[in-house]
């Protein structure tokens, strides 16, 4: 996990706040240690996803694979693709502080001195594909975990800001709410990012861009479509 500052569009390593110009922003990433980082050592002995750290499977075969991020101050949602357990996808937490120019470390997050957190929810089956704020809830974007053609949704997790231990979310309990299902064309279009966009003249659309893009998206070779939903279909 690495942080890039970005400065009026643009990404650097070393700058300084437009607004306050003693305030330097440096890019940084996660300790390293012999074998990985200190996240992926941390996860080692974890009882879900120890397994898949010691015993790595390929990461589009249920195996660890980090692709939603999601960050608030200093605490970083990390949506996995994989593993998916059991039908439950898997966010995990952590809070990350920067040490000495350019490393960021683990902090202690919620009780007994623990360096990640771990929120199971139900998904029908799906893992993350990436994540995005609206206000303090959490959109999801959700397809399959292995490399196959299916369903890609959209989900609303809420109150995750709340939360100071481990949780499991399923839909039943109101927190999480399924919301759309996007068009699904065989071979193309596999959804993998989101975020909300200024877009038919509302402040909050959802934009959603897509790898192995449909060819009639290319329009020209420098310029392609995405989607854009009204942000009424967020409710």
């Amino acid at each position: 996990m690495t942080r890039i500052p970005l400065v009026n569009g643009e990404l650097l390593k070393v700058s300084s706040l437009p607004d306050n110009p003693d305030e330097k922003l440096t890019a940084a990433c996660l300790q390293k240690t012999e074998a990985s980082n200190i996240l992926m050592d941390a996860l080692i002995d974890d009882i879900h996803l120890g397994p898949f750290v010691t015993h790595p499977l390929p990461s589009k075969d249920n195996g660890l694979d980090i692709e939603g991020l999601a960050v608030r101050g200093d605490r970083v949602f990390l949506g996995c693709r994989g593993p998916v357990l059991r039908g439950w996808a898997v966010i995990i937490e952590i809070k990350v502080a920067e040490t000495a120019p350019g490393i960021l470390t683990l902090q202690d997050i919620g009780e007994n001195g623990r360096r990640y957190l771990k929120h199971f929810i139900d998904l029908n089956g799906l893992g993350v594909r990436e994540l995005c704020w609206q206000g303090d809830d959490l959109l999801i974007l959700a397809g399959p975990t292995m490399d196959l053609e299916g369903a890609i949704s959209v989900f609303r997790l809420k109150s995750i800001l709340d939360r100071s231990a481990d949780s499991i979310t399923g839909q039943a309990s109101g927190e999480l709410e399924s919301l759309f299902d996007l068009p699904f064309t065989p071979g193309c279009d596999h959804a993998e990012g989101l975020a909300l966009f200024p877009c038919l003249g509302e402040s909050d659309a959802l934009l959603i861009v897509y790898d192995s893009p449909n060819p009639i998206r290319k329009i020209e070779p420098s310029v392609i479509y995405a989607d854009a939903f009204s942000g009424k279909i967020l409710g």
